[in-house]
């Protein structure tokens, strides 16, 4: 998908409704669903978090960029995500954290970094966050500079292979809290990505689809 198309693509985004939770459980791990339907109370005490699926050119195509965390003890220890992290109070709001946190962790300044709209809230109950998502671009290719602490690598996948079908199957995942469970997700070229951050891809996928 060529970067030249997404400024009339965006455009058409602007305009349209989320698709919604229901994207959000095609792709939600079985027993994550289960949690979700009884962990109403424990989701009004929880922590919030903002991200931004980032857009951007990169030999002429549009790439959306993931990071794979470091392996530490907590709970999204070495998974694939979307740059992003906790509410602090310095921040105005939800956007604004999405935005500091993204220039933290990749080095994006975000006074460059324009958000497109954002996406629907997404509970996690391992981590107990309550995350916002958002769909943003910079029309250049970033340099982009990990925060040691906390990113172990970037992926850099291009648009029209997220949006691909073909790469949605199962796959047998490993973590702190579900071990050897088979759960629905994206698989782009050996990078797995699974749980919120396939559940965010799902509605984004969705979006896309609306205005093909």
């Amino acid at each position: 998908m060529e970067f030249s198309s997404l400024e009339y693509l965006i455009t058409k985004l602007k305009k349209i409704e989320l698709p919604g939770e229901s994207f959000h459980y095609q792709l939600a791990p079985l027993f994550r669903q289960k949690e979700l339907e009884t962990l109403s109370e424990k989701r009004k005490n929880a922590n919030y978090a903002g991200v931004i699926s980032l857009l951007y050119p990169k030999n002429g195509e549009i790439h959306m960029a993931f990071i794979l965390r470091k392996t530490y003890k907590g709970v999204h220890s070495n998974q694939i995500g979307f740059p992003g992290g906790r509410y602090e109070e310095v921040d105005l709001n939800l956007e604004r954290t999405a935005l500091r946190e993204t220039e933290e962790e990749i080095g994006v300044e975000a006074n460059k970094i324009k958000l497109i709209k954002p996406l629907t809230q997404l509970y996690i109950p391992p981590s107990n966050f309550l995350v916002y998502p958002f769909l943003g671009y910079v029309d250049f290719e970033p340099s982009f500079v990990l925060q040691e602490s906390e990113v172990e690598n970037m992926i850099e996948i291009p648009l029209s292979i997220c949006l691909d079908k073909n790469n949605l199957n199962t796959e047998i995942i490993q973590a702190s809290y579900a071990k050897n469970v088979e759960v629905p997700a994206f698989n782009f070229n050996g990078n797995v990505v699974w749980g919120a951050t396939a559940m965010i891809l799902s509605e984004i996928r969705e979006l896309f689809s609306r205005i093909a």
